[in-house]
């Protein structure tokens, strides 16, 4: 039985990835930390903020302090903020119509890594902002995906015991290894990587065009 379904953010509700690439790129670029479209793909894609900073450094053979990181993530989420307002946020396939089609006795939630106020502005436009149960931000936990403790956390605020029945939908290999690490069954969208990247799934799809309340219920019998 399906007990509830918990959905990453950037890469599965939203094709939000070039946009936090546009921001790290306008802040990292001055300091000679910055990486390309295809190293954030390869490296990047999956970290939450701090986390994308501290490996940015780490590549360049430096060390970044607690102090410098929150600096960097304030300024990263403004360049962010502003691309929201010019309306570069654009939904991906089936995924507000999958949220909208859940009936409400089954408890949905969002577990991201990135930020609160980078997530909260987009869901409310896309008509999706009072459709979760809980939603995870990079701000709720000390370890980020692809530790499990933020799918971890998604269910003890579900109330959920037995994360085999919950299913999360992902997009990275990082976030399969989250999910799985937790427990939970993963249905993998390549809407970022090819499918054979995502083979740590359950299941993979081309789109969530092609997944219903019904289907997601088949993966966990």
């Amino acid at each position: 039985m399906l007990n509830a379904v918990i959905f990453d953010f950037d890469g599965i509700i939203v094709d939000s990835e070039p946009m936090h690439h546009q921001a790290f790129q306008s802040v990292l670029e001055p300091l000679g930390k910055g990486f390309s479209w295809e190293e954030y793909c390869e490296t990047y894609m999956g970290f939450d903020d701090r986390d994308a900073f501290r490996k940015a450094f780490k590549a360049k053979g430096e060390k970044i302090y607690a102090r410098d990181i929150r600096k960097l993530m304030v300024e990263k989420a403004e360049v962010f903020q502003q691309l929201i307002r010019n309306g570069e946020a654009t939904p991906l396939p089936g995924a507000v119509e999958l949220i909208k089609s859940i009936p409400r006795k089954l408890p949905i939630a969002l577990c991201s890594g990135a930020l609160k106020e980078d997530i909260l502005p987009i869901i409310s436009n896309l008509g999706i902002g009072n459709s979760f149960n809980a939603i995870i931000t990079a701000e709720d936990t000390k370890k980020s995906k692809p530790d499990p403790a933020p799918y971890k956390l998604a269910l003890k605020k579900l109330g959920l015991e037995d994360p085999t029945s919950v299913i999360a939908i992902e997009d990275t290999p990082l976030g399969i290894i989250s999910a799985k690490g937790a427990g939970l069954k993963v249905l993998a969208v390549t809407n970022s990587y090819d499918r054979n990247y995502l083979l740590g799934a359950d299941a993979v799809t081309d789109s969530l065009e092609n997944i219903s309340r019904l289907s997601l219920e088949d993966m966990v019998l």
